[in-house]
């Protein structure tokens, strides 16, 4: 009797236990178990330490309300321009709603897939190939927005979606492979001329530069060398007006000219002033002495006369301004007797008349010059 007693006990006390064990549910953060009583909707417990009627109600599995990461790979897509590509897409979302993600949908997870799947073949369809590589942000904004509104109603909120690759096909990689290396290729050939042109024109400038300085240099150059040689004219000028020189000076000067003028290669004539006449007088008047004055005076004008009478006798005369041809440098002879100066036969055909002073012929007999022996 006892021991049927210790048994009854025994056996309360353990569905007692096991009662309270079973009404009492422990919950984790960030996780949710949604309860139904006879087979209804009963609530959704939240974290923490939850009661419910053991044998009565049931704890449907636990939800997660962590922000998960689901993976779609090679989800294959045909776009605008008819190219198949294999993309990857990463999905992030959060369930919001468990009592939703529990009831509304079976699995939320294949449906995510799915779903996603079928906005991409929507999206992508709509462009070809290289708006499909370039815009991936503009797809990834469009995804999340078709994706939030799909599953709002599944109590689950899709947070980020983002295009991880895209895998044209093989022909299509070596086609842009040969369009980038061309692309690179024309890129490299115009920085390279655009290199050249801007060498040309930094050396066409530095040319430039250069030429205007060296033209400013040679400017200044001559008009120093111009100043300094009006100068020395102006001092030579002034000394000799205010040295008052006499004119035996001035015809030893023009004999001292003489050779100067004839000693140019390239020269065919050469100009004597017209004023050596009265200068070689004076040097003739110089030499001969003052002894003999009048009775020389006459015989010199009397040889003077005869020497034009047998010029024009010959019918050869001087012009005032005769140029005579100059085939050599000249060398100037003193004869120790002096004679007048008589004209010489000339070359046929009209004088080369120079404009200026008096041209005197290249050999003549003087007072003061003898004559010119060419070489």
């Amino acid at each position: 009797m006892v021991i049927a007693e210790i048994v009854i006990v025994a056996v309360v006390a353990l569905a007692v236990l096991l009662t309270v064990l079973r009404s009492v549910r422990i919950v984790g953060q960030a996780r949710a178990r949604n309860v139904e009583r006879f087979g209804r909707y009963r609530k959704t417990m939240e974290p923490g330490m939850n009661f419910i009627i053991p044998f009565v109600d049931r704890v449907k599995p636990l939800i997660d309300l962590r922000e998960q990461v689901v993976s779609f790979t090679g989800q294959s897509v045909i776009t605008e321009d008819n190219l198949v590509v294999q993309i990857d897409t990463v999905l992030f979302f959060q369930v919001t709603d468990p009592r939703a993600a529990d009831y509304e949908i079976v699995d939320y997870i294949q449906a995510i897939e799915q779903i996603t799947a079928t906005m991409l073949r929507s999206v992508i369809g709509s462009m070809d190939l290289e708006q499909t590589l370039t815009s991936r942000d503009k797809i990834n904004t469009l995804l999340r927005g078709v994706l939030d509104d799909a599953s709002g109603k599944w109590g689950i909120r899709v947070t980020r979606v983002e295009i991880k690759a895209i895998d044209p096909p093989k022909s299509v990689k070596d086609a842009m492979e040969k369009q980038m290396r061309a692309e690179r290729e024309k890129r490299a050939a115009i920085l390279t001329a655009e290199g050249l042109r801007q060498s040309s024109i930094l050396t066409a400038e530095g040319e430039k530069q250069s030429a205007i300085l060296r033209a400013e240099g040679a400017k200044q150059s001559a008009i120093l060398r111009a100043e300094g040689e009006s100068q020395a004219i102006e001092q030579v000028f002034q000394a000799i007006h205010n040295n008052d020189p006499d004119p035996k000076l001035l015809a030893y000067q023009y004999l001292q000219t003489l050779p100067q003028l004839a000693a140019g290669e390239g020269n065919t004539f050469w100009v004597i002033p017209g004023e050596l006449t009265s200068a070689l007088q004076s040097v003739t008047k110089a030499f001969a002495g003052t002894g003999g004055g009048d009775g020389d005076r006459g015989a010199s004008d009397r040889s003077d006369n005869a020497g034009s009478a047998r010029a024009e006798d010959a019918g050869d005369t001087v012009p005032p301004d005769a140029v005579l041809p100059n085939t050599g440098p000249a060398k100037l002879t003193q004869n120790p007797d002096p004679k007048p100066i008589e004209a010489v036969d000339q070359p046929k055909g009209p004088p080369a008349i120079a404009p200026g002073p008096t041209a005197m012929p290249a050999q003549a007999n003087g007072a003061a010059v003898d004559g010119i022996a060419r070489d």
